[in-house]
C-alpha cells in the first residue's frame, strides 16, 4: 500500500488513544473517480472508472463478545452494537456499517465482535464514492477477522446489496466494484453486467484531477430514481432487459417512437457505453487528445440528455477545459452537485489547478477544491 500517511497515522493514534491498546489490523478501501461511463452501470453498461490515492481506514480488534464499539474520528461520534440485534432504523454512518455486516452475514461469512476507529479523507457527497469506500473497508476487515479469503468481486455485490437493501439507495455495482478491485496505475473497464474486469492502463504523461466544486449533492435519490425508471422504460419500448443491449443504429431507427424525455434519457446512456468503449481503446493507444474528447462529448450528454449536471458542475467543465494542459473534463457521479474530472498533461498540472481555481471561483460563490489523483489499488488490509 501507498497510503496517504496522514490519514493512517490518525487512525492508528485514535485507536490507542481510545482503546488503550494496538489495533490488530488496518484495513484501507479507496474513494473512486469515474472517468467515464456514467449512468451507465444500472443499465448493464460500461464504466471506467479507478481507484484513487484518497481512502477509508478501519483500525480494529477483535472482542470476545459478539458486539461492535465503532469510533468515527471525523466526525467525533460513536456507536455499540449487537451483531445478532442489527437495527434497520438506524440511520446515517452507522447504517453503512451495520448494513455491510448483515450483508457479510447473510453471505455466510462468520461475524465477529470488534472494536474498531474510521477515519476517510474521501471527500462526502462529491461523487467519490464515500460510502462506498465505507462499505469495503468494513467488509476487508470483517473478512480478515474471520479468517476467510478475500474475493474482491464477491465483496462487491455484497456491499452492493447493503447499500440496495439495508440503506436504501438503488446503487448500481460500479462503487464497490472499483474499490474493492481497482489496480494502481490502472483503469477498470468494467461490464456491470458480467462483471468481467480489463485493466487499462493509464499513460504515464497525464494526470487526473478532481475538481470539487464545493456543492453537494441535492435531489439526488429522487432524481437518480426517477432516471432509473425512464431508462427501464426505455429498455421495455425496445424489447430488451437494458439500454445496454440497443446498439446506436438501433436506436437511431426507432427514436422517433419515443416520447422527448423518454427518447434524450435513452440516447445519453445508449451513446455513453460507446463512449466509454471508445476511452478504453484511446487509453491502451495512448490517445491523450481522443480521451479527452470524448469525456467532453460525455458532459455535453449528461448535462442535455440526462439532466443530471448543474450550473456550478457546469462552470468547473467550462474552466477546465480553458485551462493550460487539459485534455477534456466532465462531471463524474451521479450529478447535481460534487465533482468534476479533467485529463491534464502530467507537466502543466500545476498550472492547471491554479488557473482552474481562479476561473471557477471569479464565475461563482463557490469554493473549490483541487485533488491532483493517482490510481490506487483496491480494499486491502495489513496486521
Amino acid at each position: 500500500m501507498s497510503p496517504p500517511i496522514s490519514v493512517r497515522e490518525r487512525v492508528m493514534a485514535a485507536f490507542t488513544h481510545h482503546f488503550g491498546r494496538q489495533p490488530a489490523l488496518l484495513a484501507r478501501a479507496p474513494g473512486r473517480v469515474n472517468l467515464i461511463g456514467e449512468h451507465t452501470d444500472y443499465n448493464d453498461g460500461f464504466v471506467l472508472p479507478m481507484g484513487i490515492d484518497r481512502a477509508a481506514w478501519l483500525a480494529v480488534r477483535p472482542r470476545s463478545d459478539e458486539r461492535v464499539h465503532v469510533y468515527a474520528h471525523d466526525l467525533n461520534d460513536e456507536a455499540t452494537f449487537d451483531l445478532n440485534a442489527l437495527d434497520r432504523a438506524q440511520r446515517g454512518w452507522v447504517a453503512y456499517i451495520q448494513g455491510t455486516l448483515w450483508a457479510l452475514g447473510e453471505a455466510g461469512v462468520p461475524l465477529v465482535g470488534w472494536d474498531g476507529v474510521l477515519a476517510s479523507n474521501v471527500p462526502r457527497g462529491a461523487g467519490l464514492s464515500s460510502s462506498a469506500a465505507v462499505e469495503l473497508v468494513v467488509a476487508r476487515a470483517a473478512v480478515a477477522l474471520a479468517g476467510t479469503l478475500w474475493d474482491a468481486p464477491r465483496m462487491a455485490k455484497v456491499a452492493q446489496r447493503a447499500e440496495n437493501e439495508w440503506v436504501g439507495m438503488a446503487c448500481g455495482i460500479m462503487d464497490q466494484m472499483a474499490s474493492a478491485c481497482a489496480r494502481r496505475d490502472h483503469a477498470l473497464l468494467l461490464d456491470c453486467r458480467s462483471l468481467a474486469i480489463e485493466y487499462v492502463p493509464l499513460p504515464r504523461d497525464v494526470v487526473t484531477v478532481v475538481l470539487d466544486t464545493g456543492t453537494r449533492r441535492g435531489l439526488v435519490d429522487s432524481a437518480y430514481n426517477e432516471r432509473r425508471a425512464q431508462c427501464e422504460a426505455a429498455a421495455a419500448f425496445f424489447g430488451v432487459s437494458a439500454l445496454r443491449d440497443v446498439d446506436e443504429a438501433t436506436f437511431a431507427a426507432r427514436a422517433h417512437e419515443l416520447d422527448e424525455c423518454t427518447r434524450r434519457r435513452a440516447r445519453h446512456v445508449i451513446t455513453e457505453n460507446a463512449r466509454t468503449l471508445a476511452a478504453a481503446e484511446a487509453l491502451r493507444n495512448g490517445d491523450d487528445k481522443r480521451m479527452g474528447d470524448l469525456m467532453v462529448a460525455s458532459h455535453a450528454s449528461l448535462r442535455d440528455d440526462f439532466e443530471v449536471s448543474m450550473p456550478a458542475l457546469d462552470a468547473m467543465v467550462e474552466c477546465a477545459l480553458d485551462a493550460p494542459g487539459c485534455y477534456g473534463a466532465r462531471m463524474t457521479g451521479a450529478g447535481f452537485g460534487g465533482c468534476a474530472v479533467a485529463l491534464v498533461a502530467a507537466d502543466q498540472a500545476e498550472a492547471f489547478c491554479k488557473q482552474v481555481v481562479a476561473c471557477y471561483t471569479a464565475r461563482t460563490s463557490h469554493t473549490p477544491q483541487v485533488y491532483v489523483c493517482h490510481a490506487e489499488d483496491g480494499a486491502d488490509v495489513e496486521a
